[in-house]
């Protein structure tokens, strides 16, 4: 079998290639183990000047995790009535420690790391790619934190991400899984450059052949105007309120086709989780490594609670988009039931970032 990630070298540059392009790219914990031993290999390699992330077929770089698996977890979890101790100890949470502590190392890579995101750029594609000293967006790019549509929250820092986005848009894309262009993602903020599709190839060759500057000069273009960015005014003041229920009410009271189907998208989400996801963007901690730390403890809670494994069976495994959410409505969420995905995991428990 071909390896999920294909590590090779050329004129100074490594190149990551995610290599699963039937699953598009999704991560597993081999390709997080394959990808972090090459960047510290890398980043200590004087002859390596540049990485470059790229993802293999035509689909995009990579659409998050391997979310059948944390299905399978979710409901054993469920199903055994566990707590935190049995949770920390099943497959996925082991994975998710290895791959928070690789969006770790990549928001500090001390080499031009370039991600290029190329196509579908979605969950756990987010974290190996937009916390990235040189990020490339293309005409394809189709970028979004989908976690709240499967009864999840936003993790490997998306929340450290969204929460630094101005005018309330990382509340909308958080809330909503909106999905964002190429053009959208620069004026947010969630990108550096603009590269044609058509031109990645060449643009790659050039930062072997000359240099990353070079190539960006060369290949490097001005993005179209970002169609979202210029809802701005009422995207500012609709997700500006207090509670999800409000938000919700505000969306449809502007009454345009983009705040209609705004309310529309949220209301059909699951209640919980989208209130710990607005809990988590209106109160963003200092660092990068803090939100992970904090989104662990979040991840944790997440797959031992029902909305989870029934928001990826709607989804994923049956596919009938009709999941039933416990509790049903916003209203019947309490402050507390939010509490408990925020708080302190036992002694031994809580994700601990290390600097190899």
């Amino acid at each position: 079998m071909e390896q999920p990630v294909l590590v090779t070298q050329r004129g100074g540059v490594g190149h990551l290639l995610l290599n699963r392009p039937k699953a598009i790219n999704a991560l597993n914990d081999e390709m997080v183990a394959i990808m972090a031993d090459a960047l510290r290999a890398w980043r200590d390699d004087e002859a390596i000047k540049a990485v470059v992330l790229s993802g293999a077929g035509e689909r995009g770089l990579c659409a998050g995790g391997d979310i059948v698996s944390i299905h399978r977890d979710a409901t054993a979890l469920l199903e055994a009535g566990v707590g935190d101790v049995e949770a920390a100890a099943c497959p996925s949470a082991v994975f998710w420690r290895e791959e928070y502590q690789l969006n770790s190392e990549i928001a500090k890579y001390s080499k031009p790391y370039v991600a290029l995101m190329d196509g579908i750029v979605m969950g756990g594609g987010v974290g190996v790619s937009a916390h990235a000293n040189t990020r490339i967006v293309t005409d394809r790019t189709r970028l979004a934190m989908p976690e709240t549509g499967i009864g999840f929250v936003p993790d490997v820092g998306g929340t450290h991400l969204l929460a630094h986005i101005v005018d309330n848009f990382g509340i909308y894309l958080g809330l909503t899984s909106a999905s964002i262009n190429g053009a959208d993602a620069i004026a947010l903020g969630l990108a550096d450059h603009y590269v044609l599709g058509a031109d990645l190839e060449a643009f790659v060759a050039a930062i072997a052949d000359t240099s990353l500057d070079e190539a960006l000069a060369t290949y490097a273009q001005t993005p179209p105007e970002s169609e979202l960015y210029a809802q701005r005014d009422w995207l500012r003041e609709a997700f500006a309120a207090d509670t999800v229920a409000e938000i919700i009410a505000r969306c449809e009271a502007v009454g345009n086709e983009a705040a209609t189907k705004a309310a529309a998208a949220m209301a059909g989400k699951s209640p919980t989780t989208l209130s710990v996801t607005l809990r988590a963007l209106r109160e963003p901690l200092d660092t990068l490594d803090e939100t992970l730390h904090r989104e662990y403890r979040v991840s944790l809670r997440c797959i031992r609670n029902h909305d989870m494994a029934e928001g990826i069976r709607a989804q994923v495994i049956d596919k009938d988009r009709n999941p039933t959410w416990e509790p049903a409505t916003l209203d019947a969420v309490n402050t507390s039931d939010v509490d408990g995905f925020f708080a302190p995991l036992a002694d031994g428990l809580e994700l601990v970032i290390t600097n190899p």
